[in-house]
């Protein structure tokens, strides 16, 4: 036993857990863990200028880095502010840490109106929480801290959440600091996997569809390893992107939409492979046999009735699946080049919309290695379908959260994780004021992100669809800053393109910078993508 506050205790158990930054804003109710803070080696604290960019920037860091990520913040407004960054993080199941503070613990539940006073708060935050506690004693925080990290490490990682009263951070007791969680992430049953290796060796026309659930468990390498074995494509989702290197022939991308090639494609399959996906998008047919290996039971089949579930940890599963494959059959024969016919053919889908030429000219500005944040911007929307992905957890979206603001400290959060690695950026000029206070975290923390900043001075998207379907736009309009001097004011080196497709010298300009940079890119009205979803007129505004 060791005698300990109780943000001791907490911060010991995080660094014992392997935490080594922490995205938060200090405050009143913190100072317990404040203190053991700053007194603790070897963990580095990020301040942010708000709530919500603790969050995005925790999802960023645990996507691009490969573990989880860690955010402070004090109770009520502070929680709520960071929930926006834990629904993303939800959205894309992505471990992201969350302590906060609560008012003290002899008031809890009583909605007597004292400072930051939420009640109750643990249910505020359920729907975007795998788990949560209240720790109220302070000889049950190491084992609060070791659970939370179980939760984000088994099953599928979503954000938990730990609260504890002020008193309980400063207050001293005994407390026994804990070893850190090790949890064993087990393959799927072997007669699941048995079956599920013969029904892929009985196909004719076998198809891999990978989803975030790969990057998750470092499922990358055993991947391929099937697709190879099969001589299967593999088709992603957007949260999939880099699953397997689209420099190889057995990536196929993700443009999928009804009239693509690639959807045609999918739906020949006489057997789909899912990998780490609720195949929420992926539209495939009802008579399509699909063999899904899902960590979360409850997902299997939720979007496909004939479904053979896999429930187990994904890398776990296909290399069992993998033993199986090679044990049953000898590898294939080679269907390289049907895959770069089809490769060709999807690549030629690229349109004449503005979208397609400004992406363009981004990805040949922007290292094959980079980290790149795909905004819920025009560029953003196209990449999804059409930006190559050569590494694993290089590609981040905001999946189904879909909210504007995640970009930029989302983006900061992948930099911290990988400091090694460009870090790019697309946003809107809507989406980029959401947390545009956040340059001065890059600034002040030496946090070299590449932002680049479409700006139609409008919420585009929403403006063009009340145009053209609802009879015309309105309250989309926006009055933004001078952004040279904002990104001047600062600190940050500021670039205006002159044309769009200007974009992709300048990545590279800033690239070479090694500071954070600003990108504005002015633009005006683009058309909807021919692969959006078709749109509902309402009866009034039909023409």
């Amino acid at each position: 036993m060791d005698w300990l506050t109780g943000g001791e205790a907490l911060v010991k158990s995080l660094h014992r857990e392997g935490v080594r930054v922490v995205f938060g804003v200090p405050g009143v109710q913190l100072y317990g863990v404040l203190a053991a803070l700053r007194d603790q080696p070897g963990i580095r604290f990020i301040t942010t200028r708000h709530e919500q960019a603790t969050s995005y920037m925790a999802d960023g860091y645990a996507r691009a880095g490969g573990d989880f990520g860690t955010a402070l913040v004090v109770p009520g407004p502070g929680l709520l502010n960071a929930s926006a960054g834990l629904s993303t993080a939800y959205s894309a199941s992505s471990p992201v840490l969350m302590i906060s503070g609560q008012i003290p613990k002899a008031s809890i539940g009583k909605n007597i109106g004292l400072l930051h006073e939420v009640n109750d708060q643990l249910d505020a935050i359920a729907p975007v929480t795998k788990w949560r506690r209240r720790v109220v004693e302070v000889e049950d925080v190491p084992g609060a801290v070791r659970e939370a990290i179980h939760q984000l490490k088994t099953g599928r990682p979503r954000p938990v959440e730990i609260e504890l009263p002020p008193e309980t951070m400063e207050d001293e007791g005994e407390a026994e600091l804990l070893e850190p969680s090790r949890p064993v992430r087990p393959a799927a049953q072997a007669a699941d996997v048995e079956r599920a290796a013969e029904l892929l060796l009985a196909a004719a026309a076998p198809v891999i569809y990978a989803g975030g659930g790969v990057h998750a468990s470092d499922a990358h390498a055993v991947l391929a390893a099937v697709a190879e074995h099969l001589q299967a494509g593999v088709v992603t989702s957007p949260e999939g992107k880099g699953a397997v290197s689209d420099q190889s022939d057995l990536s196929l991308g993700a443009a999928l939409w009804s009239s693509s090639r690639l959807r045609r494609h999918l739906d020949s399959a006489d057997v789909v492979l899912a990998v780490g996906s609720r195949l929420a998008l992926a539209g495939l047919q009802p008579t399509q046999q699909v063999i899904q290996i899902e960590v979360d039971p409850d997902e299997v089949g939720r979007n496909h009735p004939k479904t053979l579930g896999l429930v187990g940890d994904a890398r776990a599963s296909l290399e069992l699946l993998l033993e199986r494959l090679r044990a049953a059959s000898a590898p294939r024969s080679s269907r390289k080049t049907e895959r770069e016919t089809l490769r060709a053919e999807v690549a030629a889908l690229d349109s004449q919309e503005p979208q397609s030429s400004i992406l363009k000219s981004l990805r040949a500005g922007t290292p094959k290695d980079a980290i790149f944040v795909a905004g819920m911007t025009q560029v953003g929307y196209y990449s999804r379908m059409f930006w190559s992905v050569y590494e694993p957890r290089t590609y981040l979206t905001s999946s189904y959260s879909g909210n504007l603001g995640y970009e930029y400290p989302t983006a900061l959060g992948a930099k911290v994780a990988r400091p090694d690695r460009p870090v790019v950026v697309t946003v809107g000029d809507g989406g980029f004021l959401y947390n545009s206070q956040e340059l001065a975290t890059a600034v002040q923390h030496k946090i070299n992100v590449i932002a680049v900043v479409f700006n139609d001075n409008a919420y585009g998207n929403v403006a063009r669809d009340l145009d053209e379907a609802w009879g015309g736009s309105y309250a989309s309009e926006l009055h933004n800053p001078d952004f040279m001097k904002l990104a001047d004011a600062y600190g940050v080196v500021g670039m205006r393109a002159k044309q769009p497709t200007d974009v992709g010298a300048l990545v590279r300009e800033a690239v070479e910078l090694d500071r954070p940079v600003l990108i504005e890119v002015p633009v005006g009205r683009m058309p909807r993508p021919a692969f959006f979803a078709p749109r509902r007129k309402p009866t009034k505004y039909q023409r």
